[in-house]
């Protein structure tokens, strides 16, 4: 049985990922600010190495595995930003990469796994169990198979972006009010909470998820965890995983003050915001949070808030059909 991981945890993952990963920036926007009536920092993981904050959590993680028992490489499943973190990860550790990807993963992300040398499998992400397909690999091949989020590493290299934005506030002596970040499978969202807590207990945490996708905020209502009905049929490919983690729900349970939900029409505004106002690229799974804080689904006027921007890999026909749409209006 796993051990879910510590904020102790956090801090070790961020002495052994340093060299590796980036320590991303918190960008402001006195447009957003005025918008809003808060003071919003956004920490910009869509900048991270691999462009999303999957990088921490994957190399966190490859980087533990003692090198006999990764001969036969690295298992891993993934909708693409895990599978480049996984991918660059055991390129930098002498690793093989194996990942299954669902066949209509962003070509921008079969591209990084491809760059980093990864092997890739494909599934049918409405029919096939990706983790069924992994696991059949892992019988024919062997190898070391790393969930997405269901991981103690995975979840404390996640945790590290919300260590550094908790050590940015800390030395500049301002507090945190209100935190969101967009959620799928809820490691990123856990190791936030970890780290956040541990230097704002009061924080109030928001996860965001993708409409059609909200199982973690039927979970929290539940108290048990639900699945989502199917694996497709979002724009925020990144955010589409079928069930909170073992390991991550207890964490999200115990520290999430609500969870907030979003359209695809809100996240593509959220991508044409962070494009206009901040000059800066994410993709609609990593803007769901800036597209909670757009719309107004949580009341931020006088507070010091921070959101996550946890990708940017978006490919190039979708980012320009988005931020030349003239539908929803920008702040």
């Amino acid at each position: 049985m796993l051990t879910p991981p510590t904020f102790a945890d956090i801090e070790a993952a961020a002495q052994q990922i340093a060299g590796q990963a980036m320590r991303t920036p918190l960008l402001t926007s006195s447009r957003l600010d005025t918008f809003t009536g808060g003071t919003v920092h956004l920490k910009a993981e869509n900048m991270q190495r691999v462009g999303a904050f999957k990088f921490r959590g994957a190399y966190n993680a490859v980087s533990r595995v003692p090198e006999d028992a990764a001969r036969d490489g690295i298992v891993t499943t993934s909708s693409g930003n895990h599978a480049q973190g996984i991918a660059e990860a055991a390129r930098l550790c002498g690793m093989p990469a194996t990942i299954v990807m669902p066949e209509d993963a962003p070509e921008i992300k079969v591209a990084g796994v491809q760059r980093s040398g990864g092997k890739i499998v494909t599934y049918d992400r409405a029919n096939e169990d990706r983790e069924a397909v992994a696991h059949r690999l892992l019988e024919q091949d062997g190898g070391v198979f790393i969930h997405p989020y269901d991981n103690p590493h995975i979840i404390a290299g996640q945790g590290t972006a919300g260590l550094e934005v908790a050590q940015d506030f800390r030395a500049a002596n301002q507090a945190i009010d209100t935190v969101l970040v967009p959620c799928g499978g809820g490691g990123l969202t856990a190791g936030t909470c970890l780290a956040i807590h541990a230097f704002f207990p009061h924080a109030k945490i928001y996860a965001v998820e993708p409409e059609g996708f909200d199982d973690t905020a039927r979970s929290l209502a539940s108290g048990k965890r639900e699945r989502n009905s199917t694996s497709a049929g979002s724009i925020c490919d990144s955010l589409l995983s079928m069930s909170p983690g073992e390991l991550t729900f207890p964490i999200n349970t115990a520290h999430l003050h609500d969870v907030l939900v979003v359209s695809d029409d809100e996240a593509r505004t959220a991508v044409r915001f962070a494009w206009d106002a901040l000059k800066t690229v994410v993709e609609p799974g990593g803007a769901v949070a800036l597209a909670a804080v757009l719309t107004r689904k949580v009341n931020v006027e006088g507070q010091s808030v921070v959101v996550l921007l946890s990708g940017g890999n978006i490919d190039a026909t979708l980012f320009a059909e988005i931020i030349t749409d003239q539908g929803a209006a920008i702040a």
